[in-house]
């Protein structure tokens, strides 16, 4: 049997929240750098991740992986970011996209 197998539920929830101030600790710090607040989506990437697309009030945008959906929510809860359901309507029209991401759309379009 794995560890995971034969945690316990406590020890289970403790470590999901060492998890989720782990990562709320990123998003903070990504808020304070980028206009002091952000709103964010929280998404399935499969299995066993989950992604949190968060946007600063300057229209920066970034993303942080949790283990699990709950841990992103938790998360997010705790950076105190507005969490959207969807990555639509004013919360994309906010994003700012740079010179980068551009030219990976469009190497990618091109087969580059």
């Amino acid at each position: 049997m794995s560890s995971a197998e034969t945690a316990t539920p406590a020890a289970t929830d403790a470590r999901a929240e060492r998890r989720a101030k782990r990562i709320a600790k990123h998003l903070t710090s990504f808020a304070a750098q980028h206009g002091g607040s952000a709103e964010g989506v929280v998404e399935y990437v499969g299995r066993t991740a989950t992604r949190i697309v968060v946007v600063g009030a300057d229209g920066t945008w970034g993303d942080q992986v949790a283990p699990t959906y709950a841990v992103g929510l938790r998360a997010a809860e705790l950076a105190g970011l507005t969490v959207h359901d969807t990555f639509e309507g004013e919360l994309g029209l906010r994003v700012k996209t740079g010179s980068y991401e551009w030219k990976r759309m469009a190497g990618i379009q091109l087969g580059g």
